[in-house]
């Protein structure tokens, strides 16, 4: 998800190299974000070899979150002070330890410290990524449009995380050792990523400034803006997070189709559809942002429903589709909306805030849906969540309107 960042102090030097490392760091920021989605289309084959309940891979899925909210609150705006390139090289090397941690063992106490890991080095990469390929873009165009920036880094992003389970899944199903080899692929793209970062001209001159954790508070402007901005927050990443965690299960189990391509396919298909509504809406009023996030997550929502309950893969793909461009929209508006109301000097606090609860957003339901499905349907299970969460964003809905 993306991250706002404040502007740092930086060396005014501009040249080609700077145009080079943008779609260097692009390439970092997608192969990270992908790396982080590998497991989504491989959890039905833990359950097989470990006989994983959907709890146990939930919890797993649960330690990621833990592991993002953890970095971006210590070490998410590090990189203001110390440098781009100070940050993001080891939290590559991060990733790496988490994917010699999924290729050493199968069991669940080293798939949830290999998750923790991935989470603490996402938590990095995104908020740095970003405010690097902001600081690239600026110096190889200077005064041009941000939009190269803004199209890209959300392609990177958001788009990274459907591309990781698709390649996940698809070499796990063609591919041998289907538990390793996608984890391998990933590595070597890592190691590659981190030599692309090393040769990028860094952005930001070094200060000497006393460490303190980033700040966090929901007291910025028009109080019920900002919750209506978190709860839309939450509607989005807990349709992420569902998706991320027992959707291939689902797929699996009761659509019966246990490819895990297509286990891949329906958690690229979610972030496909949020990276290229997030895209292509960049000229809608924050109103029509917000109209289209709810009702797309309201109507894809209802229709992963009826795709469990009717058996129909189809109808079930095609409601993750619509889902995913809803909530990649809200998301979209409730960044926006934090970003417009909190002071210049506020605005990290702020938006740290909301990625704070949208963390929470993405791991609770989904560990509450694996929870649930201890004892009842997954079919039942799903349509309480969709129930709760259509209640959540009917309260959006009011809550945006009484602040507009």
């Amino acid at each position: 998800m993306s991250v706002l960042v404040e502007t740092p102090v930086t060396r005014p030097v501009v040249s080609k190299h700077h145009g080079r490392g943008f779609w260097a760091v692009a390439a970092t920021f997608l192969i990270a974000m992908a790396y982080s989605t590998v497991p989504a289309p491989l959890f039905p084959l833990y359950v097989a070899r470990e006989g994983f309940s959907t709890f146990d891979v939930t919890v797993v899925f649960g330690a990621f979150a833990i592991g993002v909210v953890i970095s971006l609150v210590l070490a998410g705006h590090v990189s203001d002070w110390v440098g781009r390139k100070a940050v993001l090289i080891p939290a590559l090397g991060l990733e790496l330890v988490s994917a010699l941690l999924f290729l050493t063992s199968t069991s669940l106490p080293v798939l949830v410290a290999a998750r923790v890991v991935n989470g603490l080095g996402v938590g990095m990469i995104a908020a740095t990524a970003t405010a690097f390929l902001h600081d690239l873009h600026t110096r190889h165009r200077p005064g041009a449009s941000p939009r190269r920036f803004e199209i890209v880094s959300t392609a990177a992003n958001i788009g990274g995380l459907g591309v990781g389970a698709l390649v996940a899944g698809v070499l796990a199903q063609y591919a041998p050792a289907p538990l390793s080899t996608p984890y391998v692929v990933l590595a070597v793209l890592l190691v590659v990523a981190v030599i692309a970062v090393a040769l990028t001209p860094e952005t930001v001159v070094r200060q000497r400034v006393a460490y303190r954790p980033q700040r966090i508070s929901a007291g910025h402007g028009d109080r019920r803006a900002y919750f209506a901005a978190a709860a839309g927050a939450i509607s989005a990443f807990s349709v992420f997070g569902v998706f991320t965690s027992v959707s291939p299960g689902f797929v699996a189990g009761e659509l019966h189709h246990p490819s895990r391509t297509l286990a891949g396919l329906v958690v690229f298909t979610v972030f496909g559809g949020a990276a290229l509504a997030q895209t292509v809406t960049g000229g809608l009023t924050a109103g029509a942002r917000r109209a289209l996030g709810l009702g797309g997550q309201a109507v894809g929502i209802v229709l992963v429903v009826a795709g469990m309950d009717a058996t129909s893969f189809p109808l079930f793909l095609v409601g993750g589709a619509v889902a995913g461009v809803g909530a990649g929209v809200q998301f979209k508006a409730s960044v926006g909306a934090v970003a417009a109301m909190a002071a210049p000097g506020k605005r990290g606090e702020a938006l740290a805030g909301l990625f704070f609860i949208a963390y929470a957003g993405l791991s609770v339901p989904a560990v509450s849906i694996g929870l649930a499905t201890r004892s009842f349907a997954p079919t039942t299970v799903m349509t309480w969540f969709a129930a709760l969460l259509l209640v959540l964003l009917a309260g959006v809905a009011v809550l945006s309107r009484r602040a507009r």
